[in-house]
């Protein structure tokens, strides 16, 4: 079975939620993860600091770095990379998970707020693919997986939220242009998005208990997540990947054990068009 034992993974936003998830799969490999978030101190709205992580990550059998990062700053971003690569020799994995998010229409979106999910939304995962360029290379098997949806222009995906739309768009833009860029380095560049909304502490300040009901578990993700950054960079890069497409395709044929409550229809997440 495909392993990430001894592999080194830079996570961003692994503080929680899904980027945890994705850290605590990892662990269970014995990868080594480096958490790069923001949060040192815990927050009653949402739970979960750079340090609890990484004791999770301990116990599930990995070696964990938490390494505070502010994403948006370049000095921050690029001492988070020079302490992995101190800590562990290197990087083979980058995985731009951070995000910000404000479902708001054109008028009622705070120019601070547009600025925000386009500094850590767009300008993060560039930068943060950027800094870790120089170890991917050294890598046998790199990779850099971004959290962001399938790029489709039908307007019913701009309209409710431009703002957001421009931001998480602006991430998957990176994967089409870095994969092309990096394909003859070997280092494979590819987005992974939910079918379903998934149930993390940001979804239920969005929707609360009543959405999240009606969603998949973090580990979902993980778990393509998993599946992707095991296979051969060279023979997998420039994808926009579904969540329960890749398990599909991998084998697995019974979701029933990430839904949050097993029974209740799931709700489509943004940016997943039918069929």
């Amino acid at each position: 079975m495909a392993t990430l034992e001894g592999k080194t993974l830079f996570v961003t936003g692994a503080s929680r939620g899904i980027g945890k998830a994705i850290a605590l799969r990892a662990a269970r490999d014995g990868a080594n993860v480096v958490i790069a978030a923001k949060t040192k101190v815990p927050n009653p709205k949402l739970p979960g600091t750079i340090y609890s992580a990484a004791e999770e990550i301990e116990a599930a059998g990995g070696k964990a770095l938490a390494a505070p990062c502010d994403i948006r700053e370049e000095d921050a971003v690029r001492a988070a990379v020079a302490q992995a690569v101190e800590r562990f020799g290197g990087i083979d994995v980058l995985v731009n998970n951070a995000s910000a998010i404000h479902l708001g229409d054109t008028s009622s979106t705070p120019m601070k707020r547009f600025d925000l999910m386009n500094a850590v939304n767009v300008r993060g995962t560039f930068l943060c693919t950027q800094a870790c360029l120089p170890h991917l290379e050294k890598a046998k098997n790199p990779h850099v997986l971004v959290l962001s949806p399938p790029l489709s222009m039908r307007a019913r995906w701009f309209a409710p939220h431009v703002a957001y739309t421009i931001a998480k768009y602006g991430m998957s833009m990176c994967v089409m242009g870095m994969a092309e860029e990096f394909r003859e380095r070997g280092i494979a560049v590819n987005a992974l998005w939910p079918r379903s909304v998934v149930a993390t502490a940001a979804l239920n300040l969005l929707g609360g208990e009543d959405t999240a009901k009606h969603g998949r578990k973090p580990e979902i993700v993980a778990d393509a997540a998993h599946a992707i950054l095991t296979r051969p960079s060279r023979e997998c890069t420039g994808n926009f990947f579904i969540d329960e497409d890749v398990l599909r395709s991998e084998g697995v044929l019974n979701f029933d054990e990430y839904a949050v409550k097993q029974g209740e229809p799931l709700m489509r997440d943004l940016f997943v068009d039918e069929g």
